[in-house]
């Protein structure tokens, strides 16, 4: 009761002090001045609904009613969307929270026992002075409210980060409705924050206080790493379940039949894709692309002769990712193709949304290239795992704020023996303009990456064109380095998610197993 009444306090000392940081004085009928009155209307509601649900606490752990969160786009949250599909395929009623902004895959807004509730962006925000502490009572209400309307939970399972305010709100809701506690650990969120604020900054500090204080109250936890496995027990204290990212059934690689079929939805929107009218076969009425060719009488599809390599990225255009280091790698790679080097023209696909996506876009309008073409499209959430399957190589740029998480685009990339991961991550406090290999500072790489077994890793953009060379000399030959490291994954036998979601996640809500666990142990 002692943590409960703490946690209470400081959810509303939270509240207080952004409301101190708001304009004053406000001006009358603007908007501005909810922010002095919210953080009192809350604390009322507060112990309002303290008194009105403390006596009514459901012990809903019996039933098979679950609701997923993400203070984040639904449609940009593959993981969640896996734990929302994972839960109805169980039996659970799912309650998907999140924000609308991209659809999500249509097996989960096609799934009857998955519902998508919607949070809403307050648009005025953007006009108001210190929006940020203003947005986080807007949240934290908001979240509050939906999360107490809904039927009683069994379990809310929460990704973190975004969890400010998702993991204090959560588990007030958890508290009042007797509902258990999950927390999915995909990164520590003052990290990402230290990007741009630096790690001694006052915002970034409290927000690691916040973390660490909210972050002990939950009732279970899984992580994406043994690395944030370790850390989090050794130094906050939780312990946590390692559940590594595994892609699900939909990916898989794509048959000749599939992947012309998505070339030639992709040669109408995208010029690269497009035949340049000197493939393999002169008839008129062969269906073709820059890489296939359907034959109308027989239906077969084969490669055009002399097709360039598809080269794929995935990315949420953001600080934590550095293009310019594919930017100019690809600019290398043009100059050893106009050198005399025996390469294929290379089409570079660079998929996702972001904040810095126009950024680069006007970087990649300013490059004259001519054996290298970049396009950057966003595609349906049911076009993206077959492009995956029909790509050639797979580049990350992925670095970790923390050094202990791994982008899920890497699992994809493994999928069917297609694609090769030629990225490592680090921490931007130990290197600010190069990436590393796994080290001190990354020392989850080597979780999912063997170097030269099942792809490569690089420092920077010269090595990154290096390898690109290697991996391309005389293609599309079926020997070689890149034929090898394809061989390998195939052979792998890579455990798909259903199968280690029911072997990890599942004792967990059937029983308490892993932390509950753990701690009879000690």
């Amino acid at each position: 009761m002692a943590d409960v009444s703490t946690a209470l306090a400081v959810i509303l000392l939270l509240l207080l002090v952004a409301a101190l940081c708001s304009p004053w004085p406000p001006l009358p009928m603007d908007p501005r001045c909810c922010a002095l009155l919210l953080p009192f209307a809350t604390l009322f509601l507060l112990l309002l609904l303290a008194r009105t649900w403390g006596s009514r606490r459901t012990g809903g752990a019996s039933g098979k009613r679950a609701c997923v969160l993400v203070l984040g786009d639904v449609g940009r949250s593959p993981r969640m969307q896996y734990h929302a599909a994972s839960l109805a395929r169980h039996g659970y009623s799912v309650s998907f929270v999140g924000y609308l902004g991209t659809k999500p895959h249509e097996d989960i807004s096609g799934n009857e026992k998955i519902e998508i509730v919607p949070l809403s962006e307050v648009k005025w925000l953007s006009g108001v002075l210190l929006r940020y502490p203003t947005k986080v009572v807007f949240q934290s209400l908001q979240l509050l409210w939906v999360l107490l309307r809904m039927e009683p939970l069994s379990h809310l399972l929460l990704q973190n980060p975004p969890g400010l305010p998702s993991i204090a709100i959560s588990w007030l809701a958890c508290a009042l409705r007797g509902s258990r506690f999950v927390i999915d650990w995909h990164n520590y969120g003052y990290s990402i924050l230290a990007l741009s604020h630096g790690e001694r900054h006052p915002i970034v500090r409290l927000a690691k206080r916040y973390e660490k204080f909210f972050g002990r109250l939950s009732g279970e936890n899984l992580c994406v790493t043994n690395a944030m496995k370790d850390d989090l027990s050794r130094n906050w204290g939780i312990e946590a379940t390692t559940l590594y990212d595994r892609p699900p059934a939909l990916f898989r690689e794509a048959t000749p039949e599939q992947r012309h079929s998505l070339l030639v939805k992709m040669s109408k929107v995208h010029s690269p894709f497009r035949t340049s009218c000197d493939g393999s076969s002169d008839r008129d009425d062969v269906e073709r692309t820059a890489f296939t060719e359907r034959d109308p009488s027989t239906g077969l599809v084969t490669p055009v002769a002399g097709r360039p390599a598809l080269l794929l990225s995935s990315t949420s255009w953001t600080e934590d990712e550095d293009f310019s280091v594919l930017l100019k790698a690809l600019k290398a790679y043009e100059g050893f193709v106009k050198g005399g080097a025996t390469l294929p023209s290379l089409v570079c696909v660079i998929t996702g949304k972001g904040p810095q996506k126009e950024h680069y876009r006007r970087i990649i309008d300013s490059m004259n290239f001519t054996h290298v073409h970049i396009c950057t499209p966003w595609l349906e959430a049911e076009d993206y795992p077959m492009l995956l399957g029909s790509a050639d190589l797979g580049v990350c740029l992925h670095k970790s704020s923390s050094g202990l998480d791994l982008p899920m685009k890497v699992v994809d990339m493994f999928v069917g023996g297609r694609l090769r991961y030629h990225n490592a991550g680090c921490r931007r406090h130990s290197c600010e303009t190069r990436l590393t290999t796994s080290s001190p500072s990354s020392p989850s790489l080597d979780e999912l990456v063997k170097h030269d077994e099942n792809g490569l890793v690089f420092q920077d953009a010269e090595e990154l064109a290096q390898q690109l060379r290697e991996l391309l000399w005389k293609f599309p030959q079926t020997q070689g380095r890149l034929a090898r490291f394809r061989k390998t994954l195939r052979e792998s036998g890579q455990q798909r998610w259903d199968e280690s979601w029911d072997q990890t996640v599942l004792p967990l809500l059937a029983g308490g197993g892993g932390t509950q666990q753990h701690l009879k142990e000690e």
